[in-house]
């Protein structure tokens, strides 16, 4: 039992959040770097012995360099098992990142140091206050041209209204950034490398302030900056607040460069030690202690085709409680039935290896061979409960989509099946139709490139792409109206989901008012349960 609750302890499991190119997935791979789980940084696949350094692994992601999908990572570091969730950075696809929260205990948000608080980091950062989940700020880009650090800070506080508290301090920036000020342990951090810059750990040489030597190693012109800067600080920054930190309301700040590595050892270890070992989870049943013998976990992401040599689906799932056991008998809630979970992995982004076990707060791959949703719940509890259900987005743009070659219609039926319920696309039909021809809601644009390349490549066929103009989606609650009889602007569509729910598609928000004005007794829901 002690080494049961030990091994929960030491997990920590977060999900990295940024705008698009802050340096998020840079970010990442360094972490892997110090945990040992890769030797070097943006080392080649295929050689010979070396593991593969990049989280993007669906061949779009490798064309377009941007990440459209969460990779899972775990390594062990100064005795924690670290779960790592890399998000999308791309808005495209928040509906991702927002299940991929779900399963997170803590978030780091990575914030260019030139450019500061940008349009998605807002967005990730709404997301993550509606959890209310801690919240660490890691300021990148350190090695190039940057804002001055007081006006950054200020800029998260007015923009994100989240107070901040920096951890550390840069000493200089682009070609002059030397390293930081540890600020705990009132030490700088003075950082170099062999040669490889960015290739291997950066080399750190500690020093006190007051030392003789400093002009030398910092340079007199930013010795003295830093103790103007530090002076400043402890006069004007927030006070140090657990509390605060762990309810959201106060971000620890972090200054470094995930290219260079310079930063980023003091960064993880003070976050490993800041961070909250896995939480207790909403259901219906009430709280569930993740310590709980009772093993527990939910569903908060399903992908297909992640390697082209297996052809599967893998149900990802978040263990809130107990430890998971391969070959372990559990009670699927939803289905109503006993499961045994037999095919089970964990990911190094595509790379996948076969667990035994896991504790609360590891994230485990289960083979689905089509029986999983996301939001489901498994448990080995004598009374089985539901964790909280996980929202799903209103899609803001809609296309018909249709197959080129009618004679793959079972591919192209399969293929859009399976993607949806991946939650990656929203799929819609014609009130009575079929799949000859679908409507698609996605929350960005790029979502219909990425379902056109992978309908392509993993299920051979070819579709072609019609727009449609509606932007707003409402679902209809009280299922026994009759929706012929609805009065409706003649640019209002109905249409069913596959769940034969019934929904109405907008082109305007005034066609929403109509709709409700005109037909009092009609009940419209924006989220679909």
């Amino acid at each position: 039992m002690k080494d049961f609750v030990n091994q929960i302890d030491k997990r920590r499991t977060f999900a990295i959040i940024s705008h698009p190119d802050a340096g998020k997935t840079t970010l990442t791979e360094k972490l892997l770097l110090y945990g040992g789980a890769i030797q070097q940084a943006g080392i080649v696949k295929g050689k010979k012995g070396a593991r593969a350094a990049t989280s993007d692994w669906m061949e779009i992601e490798k064309q377009r360099g941007i990440s459209v999908t969460s990779s899972v990572m775990q390594f062990n570091y100064d005795g924690y098992c670290v779960n790592i969730l890399d998000t999308p950075g791309h808005q495209d696809f928040s509906e991702d990142t927002y299940r991929t929260l779900m399963a997170a205990d803590s978030a780091v948000m990575v914030i260019d140091a030139a450019k500061g608080v940008e349009t998605q980091t807002k967005k990730l950062f709404k997301v993550c206050t509606l959890r209310n989940i801690p919240i660490f700020t890691f300021i990148n880009k350190m090695d190039r041209e940057s804002q001055d650090p007081f006006d950054l800070l200020q800029e998260i506080e007015d923009v994100l209204g989240i107070e901040t508290y920096p951890m550390n301090w840069p000493i200089g920036s682009g070609k002059d950034f030397k390293g930081v000020y540890d600020r705990n342990n009132q030490e700088i951090i003075a950082f170099s490398h062999d040669g490889k810059v960015g290739v291997n750990q950066a080399i750190a040489t500690k020093a006190k302030i007051g030392d003789d030597n400093l002009d030398e190693l910092l340079t007199a012109p930013l010795h003295q900056q830093l103790q103007d800067d530090i002076e400043l600080i402890e006069g004007a920054a927030a006070d140090f607040d657990r509390e605060k930190i762990n309810t959201g309301k106060l971000t620890p700040v972090f200054f470094g460069s995930a290219l260079t590595n310079f930063g980023v050892e003091p960064f993880i270890k003070d976050f490993l030690a800041l961070t909250t070992s896995p939480l207790a989870r909403n259901s219906d049943a009430g709280l569930i202690d993740p310590k709980s013998e009772d093993f527990s976990a939910f569903v908060f992401k399903i992908q297909a085709n992640m390697n082209k040599a297996h052809r599967d689906r893998i149900a990802f799932m978040r263990i809130c409680s107990g430890k998971f056991e391969r070959g372990m008998d559990v009670f699927h809630v939803q289905a109503g039935k006993k499961i045994k979970l037999a095919q089970s992995t964990q990911l190094m982004a595509s790379e996948r290896e076969t667990v035994d076990e896991a504790f609360a707060g590891d994230i485990i791959g289960i083979f689905d061979p089509g029986i999983f949703s996301i939001g489901d719940t498994i448990t080995t509890a004598k009374k089985p409960f539901k964790f909280a259900s996980i929202p799903t987005f209103a899609p803001e743009h809609f296309a018909r989509i249709s197959q080129v070659d009618t004679m793959k219609r079972k591919q192209f039926v399969k293929g859009m099946e399976q993607i949806a319920q991946e939650g990656a696309i929203q799929i819609f039909k014609e009130l009575g139709g079929g799949m000859e021809e679908v409507i698609v809601g996605v929350v960005g644009v790029l979502q219909l490139e990425v379902l056109e390349h992978r309908l392509k490549t993993e299920y051979n066929v070819d579709i072609r792409i019609t727009t449609l103009p509606y932007a707003h989606i409402r679902w209809i609650e009280n299922e026994e109206i009759d929706v012929k009889k609805l009065n409706l602007t003649s640019d209002t569509k109905c249409v069913e989901d596959f769940k034969n729910r019934k929904l109405l598609l907008f082109t305007s928000p005034w066609n929403v008012n109509w709709a409700t004005e005109k037909n009092p007794d009609l009940i419209l829901a924006e989220i679909g349960k």
